[in-house]
């Protein structure tokens, strides 16, 4: 199976990939080649909610390879249910990177490279609303957690 690297957006799961033993798999770049466009442009014109059934359908598919693979997952895949049941059957295979909302927050900020549609269009206290709510989500999908 599959090892799963969850955790807010700049936990640094795509960061902390690059370390491990086998095929890395960056989620969002793997939708962003699906879709042909970055997932902020895909925000604008389709909306959230087609994101989303996208980002379903692609960690489904990406659950069945074999082998040696770590896939770096989106902050917002444990938004849906599905998803969630999903990540629990593999819940001894994925490991939540977590942080302090501070520090996620200035990571965010800092990077340049990425563009991430709900931290350009919420105020940091809606920000950090959405933090801790994922953060509830993300707590019984892992055995392992690692601090960042």
């Amino acid at each position: 199976m599959a090892k799963i690297l969850l955790g807010f957006m700049g936990s640094g799961k795509t960061t902390v990939a690059k370390y491990l033993k086998g095929r890395v798999v960056d989620m969002d770049a793997l939708i962003e080649e699906k879709i042909g466009m970055t997932i902020s442009d895909f925000f604008a014109a389709k909306g959230e909610a087609a994101f989303r059934a996208i980002e379903s359908e692609t960690l489904e598919e990406l659950l069945k390879l074999e082998g040696d693979t770590v896939i770096s997952t989106g902050g917002g895949v444990v938004l849906s249910e599905k998803n969630r049941e999903l990540l629990r059957q593999n819940r001894r295979n994925n490991v939540l990177l977590t942080t302090s909302f501070d520090v996620v927050y200035r990571r965010i900020q800092e990077d340049t490279h990425a563009q991430r549609p709900l931290f350009q269009t919420k105020s940091k206290e809606e920000f950090q609303d959405l933090f801790q709510r994922r953060m509830a989500l993300y707590k019984d999908l892992a055995e392992l957690v690692i601090h960042t």
